[in-house]
């Protein structure tokens, strides 16, 4: 039998925001093996390396199972003398996955977005609200929601997903 939802929190990963011109956003992209989407609202993903477009020159990557500081001397070093700010982050946030059948119906409780495939589709992402928090919302399959959010609000929305998932996971 399939969960209607499930709710977990992922293992740390490298994250890094960066802010780039289009040059060197390209010779970051390069560097770091997936090509920055332009697209707005829209993440690209290779192997375990994600881009997550998040405004005309800002990005968050996240690379799992990478080291953070290693990852940002390399991007560094790849920019070639471009400008551009790449902050290594990976400590600030928590990654919490939402999946299931009922994973949308889930978010939309303290979501002000239409989580609807039509209107959130697969590789869409955008900063929002949930509840009162911040957060990062990437839709990277179908029935899969990763949160990117602050450390620090990692208990509070862990707690209102619980309330939200509550009549699912009884």
């Amino acid at each position: 039998m399939v969960e209607a939802v499930t709710i977990a929190t992922l293992p740390p990963a490298a994250r890094l925001a960066v802010r780039a011109a289009a040059g060197a956003a390209d010779a970051i992209g390069r560097a770091y093996g997936v090509a920055l989407p332009t697209v707005p609202c829209r993440a690209a993903a290779v192997t375990r390396r994600f881009a997550l477009w998040l405004g005309p020159d800002e990005w968050l990557l996240i690379a799992d199972g990478a080291d953070g500081p290693a990852l940002a001397a390399e991007l560094t070093a790849g920019l070639g003398g471009e400008p551009a700010s790449i902050v290594e982050v990976s400590d600030r946030n928590v990654a919490i996955e939402v999946s299931g059948p009922a994973a949308a119906e889930v978010l939309s409780a303290f979501n002000p977005l239409d989580l609807d495939e039509t209107a959130f589709p697969v590789g869409m992402c955008t900063r929002t609200v949930f509840a009162k928090a911040e957060i990062v919302l990437w839709r990277p399959q179908a029935d899969v929601f990763r949160i990117e959010v602050w450390r620090s609000f990692a208990p509070y929305i862990l707690g209102q997903l619980a309330e939200a998932a509550r009549e699912y996971l009884d």
